[in-house]
């Protein structure tokens, strides 16, 4: 197991299986010494945890845990492409998307789940640059989505 599994385990957290994609998409692609993750559900065992908009059948605290889960996911589908999360440079962008209520506007807050989780895997190669988005609808009725952009050691 890489060191960066190894945190992941140490904070009691598992690396899960790549979620299969929804429709014609690869979960990560490489280019040069860039691996860029297509958005992640928050998809725990093959299924969503909670649906609906934050703000109104989710709550933030509870869409912050999600973004976790989807940056954990986003993890796995980057080891999916280079095999050993150790080569990992960087994370070099973050960008959420939150199924939001019409009167939500805690978005960042809710992406700091993801943020916050990265930086505790990966330290300094965590911190990264980030968007976060409020939406109408994700796919599934999903309350939150994250997509990663990674550098990787040649």
């Amino acid at each position: 197991m890489s060191a960066v599994e190894d945190k992941i385990a140490a904070l009691g957290l598992k690396l899960p299986q790549v979620v299969p994609p929804l429709a014609s998409y690869q979960p990560a692609v490489r280019s040069g010494a860039y691996v860029y993750t297509s958005g992640q559900l928050p998809m725990v065992d093959g299924a969503l945890p909670a649906i609906g908009k934050v703000g109104a059948e989710v709550s933030a605290e509870q869409a912050k845990e999600l973004a976790a889960t989807c940056a954990l996911n986003a993890l796995a589908a980057v080891k999916s492409v280079i095999g050993d999360l150790d080569k990992i440079q960087r994370v070099v962008k973050v960008v959420g998307f939150v199924a939001s209520a019409p009167d939500f506007t805690g978005q960042p807050g809710v992406l700091n789940g993801a943020s916050e989780l990265l930086g505790e895997i990966l330290g300094d190669k965590g911190v990264h640059a980030r968007s976060a988005v409020g939406v109408a609808v994700l796919p599934l009725d999903a309350p939150v989505e994250v997509e990663i952009q990674v550098e990787i050691a040649e």
